[in-house]
């Protein structure tokens, strides 16, 4: 396999850009920074401006720290329009997390996906109740030490606490939906992987691709397996709308992401990312010659020792590659009589 070279993106925008503080990439298109309590410093949320008001495209956590620039923005930037809409890419809190208290701001609906939304409540409904049984298996069967095992029982629950109430009822996105925003079509994209169904919009009209967590600049999207379903394949799911994505998008589109800044090189970045997984699927699958547990794998993947809480995010990617190559056939899965998995190559 020949990795391709690190892509080289354009970006025609500056860095520096204040909290709350829209930018114009494009007419009637506008990036606001909302910065984040914890997790990357900032989202990346897009205003579409249209004739009678503002859609809104991702929220920010359901903090006051992000609730506060919402504030700001509605303030000094929306003049006498109203928001009309918000759509969030998908279910995670810095994107999602806002959504009830501005549908209920600007008496207006939420546009999702079915899956996205319900996983959200479902996760919600976790808050604050006790570690499941299927949960302590499975961070068991990852090799958890007794002090990482205390430590995810102290976190567990916590998904909710930074979201605010969310609407009981949505607006369905499915791919192939098309908005009408500003009186230009938004295609509906959905990628998978990151989350289960992730909406992209695409604008052929600007040659814009709000990207959300599907695709972007400097860091790769997260890929995990979580104890809700824990034979899952999400980075086939991954790869496979990378190389859709890869196809879809004009060489040129301007991709706006939910982290960092917006760029051109989008086909260029995909190619890199799906070498980098199949390099690091080789690299495990050459680990596995002899078992290795979960932990074992994290140097490879990672290029380094990883501190106690970074361990979820680390197991549930290390096993989203490992069940990659299980469900190819390339490695099977063991368990020891302490219940601990062990991978290794198949015969």
């Amino acid at each position: 396999m020949t990795r391709p070279n690190r892509p080289q993106m354009q970006y025609p925008f500056s860095d520096d850009l204040e909290y709350a503080s829209p930018e114009m990439v494009a007419e009637g298109v506008y990036r606001c920074r909302i910065p984040l309590e914890f997790g990357p410093p900032y989202i990346n949320s897009w205003l579409l401006e249209e004739e009678d008001g503002w859609t809104v495209v991702d929220t920010g956590m359901g903090t006051e720290v992000s609730s506060n620039a919402w504030r700001k923005v509605f303030k000094n930037f929306l003049g006498d329009k109203p928001v009309n809409r918000l759509i969030a890419t998908h279910m995670h809190p810095d994107h999602l997390g806002l959504a009830g208290w501005i549908c209920h701001k600007w008496n207006i609906p939420l546009h999702m996906s079915q899956t996205e939304y319900l996983m959200a409540r479902t996760l919600i409904a976790d808050t604050h109740h006790d570690v499941p049984d299927e949960a302590t298996t499975f961070i068991h069967a990852a090799g958890y030490t007794g002090e990482q095992e205390d430590m995810y029982r102290a976190e567990f629950g916590k998904f909710g606490s930074v979201i605010r109430t969310l609407p009981h009822a949505f607006h369905r996105l499915k791919d192939g939906d098309r908005l009408t925003i500003g009186g230009v079509d938004w295609n509906v994209v959905i990628g998978r992987g990151h989350s289960p169904e992730h909406v992209c919009l695409h604008c052929p009209e600007k040659n814009l691709f709000i990207a959300g967590d599907q695709l972007l600049p400097e860091i790769s999207s997260n890929i995990s397996v979580w104890p809700t379903e824990p034979e899952a394949n999400p980075l086939k799911d991954w790869l496979e709308s990378c190389a859709k994505l890869k196809d879809y998008l004009p060489e040129d589109v301007l991709v706006l992401p939910a982290h960092g800044n917006p760029f051109r090189g989008a086909r260029e970045r995909l190619a890199y990312l799906i070498a980098d997984h199949e390099e690091n699927l080789a690299k495990l699958l050459e680990l596995c010659q002899t078992p290795v547990r979960v932990p074992d794998c994290f140097v490879t993947l990672f290029k380094r020792e990883l501190p106690d809480d970074k361990i979820n995010l680390a197991t549930g990617e290390t096993i989203a590659h490992l069940n990659y190559l299980i469900h190819d056939g390339s490695i099977i899965r063991e368990t020891d009589d302490k219940g601990v998995n062990h991978y290794r190559r198949a015969e």
